[in-house]
């Protein structure tokens, strides 16, 4: 038998496996200096490492990528943490970068890879992938006609395959919970939209309503300009919508919460192992919005940042929660760049509501943790209030003594069930194909004219989706491949007439106006709209105790 040629090899391979020992011995050093880590353990598991990947590098039968090999098993560690805990390579990072900034053409969603498997986190509001239907908590399975589940898909390749010139068109086959069959939804890439306060109006003469979508860079200064607007037009109170908002940075949301609160009143605090990371967050100024009746709207997919503002003003009498049991995401991630430009997004403390609660729901299970969706449906707890998960051991006091409770997200004190009327299979199949979509584009394209000279307030008021339109668009959809089921066309017919008049009024007047169509026939805002006696109740009992 031939012997391995080793000595060959070695000189052969010299310059990679010094470049790696070098590369690990640069990271002890930077490790050690910058973070006071244990010093023999990290020399002997950094030794340790070399010695692996130059045996492999020297040793193993086939040409291997060492680079590759080396990025993919920090991955590998890191997914033994918890799941919000990333690496970026250096090559991904501005990319990455651009989901909480805008200015990039694609289909704008936010996702996180669990497990090998792509998961919505949020459509951005006003982009392409919201107007197509896509939805927060669906598994995008497969782009066109490659799979990309379970193939150990990488950041890069995502965006390599979701963004793309403006005009282009990607085909998604996804997962969504409650539809037995995977939906196939066409998008059409465009420049994705910057902004992240996504509608400001005046539901009546007392009441305003603002929409968040995320916590950017921007997100504070287009609220601020929503409140003041909104006050000019005589806003008394306040509905803030949360709904599906999967957060963004904390900084942002404790900015946004000191225009609401006291000057002095505890916002948030952070506790981590490390001294730098446990932080207290007061309201340091005079709010533009202290006093009014507030109501703040949640629901599952509202998360991080979304919780810290939900929870300061729970826990501080200042506003009543109204929805669902919020995601329950209680950790902070911190941006760690490393010298060759990758990041790493380590979490580095928990978050605490001003009571104490720590909101994060337990993790041990990666793909459950993801997927608590669907056992939160499974159990009724998106539909009857009595089923939510509360665990009676973690009780705590709000500032005036009302009992809240921490263990996996905010407990709303106003619950409000999952509307699901009128959705069906057949329904989901339209939305699949984009035959709502298309049959608003088209009808936009020959009235656009009149409905504008009409103006939205008439609009608004008097427009009525007729029975000869859906009937339109069902023919349509047949002709496109999406055979009518009429059980279902009857279940479904109001809820495609409000999708119809919600899409019109944003493609003739904008982002805005659809919200403010939607809202009309919207559960959750229709029943905080008769709870503001209950949220003057709070605020009246805390100024008396003030």
């Amino acid at each position: 038998m031939t012997q391995p040629e080793k000595n060959s090899k070695q000189q052969i391979y010299l310059p990679t496996i010094l470049a790696i020992g070098v590369s690990i011995g640069i990271l002890i050093g930077v490790f050690i200096a910058r973070y006071n880590s244990p010093v023999e353990e990290i020399q002997l598991a950094t030794k340790k490492y070399g010695n692996i990947l130059a045996i492999i590098e020297n040793d193993y039968v086939d040409t291997i990528d060492v680079d590759l090999l080396f990025e993919s098993s920090i991955t590998s560690m890191l997914e033994k943490l918890d799941p919000h805990t990333s690496y970026i390579p250096a090559r991904d990072q501005q990319l990455t970068q651009s989901q909480l900034e805008g200015d990039f053409e694609g289909i704008g969603v936010e996702f996180n890879i669990i497990n090998d498997t792509l998961y919505v986190i949020s459509p951005i509001s006003g982009g392409p992938s919201e107007k197509a239907g896509v939805k927060s908590g669906d598994k995008i399975i497969k782009v066109g006609d490659k799979t990309i589940a379970g193939i150990e898909i990488e950041t890069r390749d995502v965006f390599d395959l979701l963004r793309g010139p403006q005009g282009s068109k990607v085909k998604l086959s996804i997962k969504r919970n409650g539809y037995k069959q995977l939906l196939t939804i066409t998008i059409e890439r465009a420049k994705i939209p910057t902004y992240s306060v996504d509608a400001s109006y005046m539901v009546n003469k007392t009441t305003g309503y603002i929409k968040v979508s995320r916590f950017a860079i921007n997100t504070f200064e287009e609220y601020y300009k929503a409140i003041q607007k909104l006050k000019k037009e005589g806003m008394q109170q306040l509905i803030l919508d949360l709904r599906d908002n999967g957060g963004g940075y904390m900084r942002t949301a404790i900015s946004m919460i000191d225009e609401l609160l006291p000057k002095g009143d505890l916002i948030v605090y952070t506790d981590g192992k490390v001294a730098r990371y446990r932080e207290t967050h007061k309201a340091v100024k005079d709010g533009v919005f202290e006093k009014g009746n507030l109501i703040v709207l949640i629901n599952e997919n509202s998360a991080s940042a979304s919780e810290i503002m939900a929870g300061a003003l729970q826990d501080n009498d200042r506003a009543l929660i109204v929805g669902r049991r919020s995601f329950g995401k209680g950790l902070v991630q911190a941006p760690i760049m490393l010298d060759d430009g990758s990041e790493l997004r380590l979490t580095i403390s928990r978050y605490y509501t001003p009571s104490g609660r720590c909101i994060q729901k337990e993790y041990e299970d990666k793909e459950s943790y993801q997927d608590d969706y669907l056992k939160r449906y499974q159990s009724g707890e998106l539909f009857f209030a009595d089923s939510i998960s509360i665990v009676d051991t973690l009780k705590y006091k709000t500032k005036y003594g009302r009992t809240v409770y921490g263990g996996g997200g905010i407990t709303p004190d106003d619950f409000v069930a999952k509307d699901t009327l009128g959705y069906t299979d057949y329904l989901g199949r339209l939305y699949g194909a984009s035959a709502i979509r298309s049959y608003v584009m088209n009808y936009v394209s020959k009235y656009k004219e009149s409905l504008d000279k009409k103006g939205f307030v008439w609009y608004k008021k008097s427009f009525v989706v007729t029975d000869k339109m859906i009937q339109d668009l069902v023919k349509a959809a047949a002709e496109s491949g999406v055979s009518i089921n009429k059980a279902q066309l009857k279940v479904s017919s109001e809820k495609i007439k409000e999708d119809v008049k919600s899409l019109i009024a944003r493609s003739v007047w904008g982002n805005e106006q659809f919200f403010e169509v939607l809202n009309e026939t919207d559960p959750m805002l229709q029943k905080a709209m008769l709870l503001f006696d209950k949220a003057e109740k709070i605020r009246t009992q805390t100024s008396k105790s003030e």
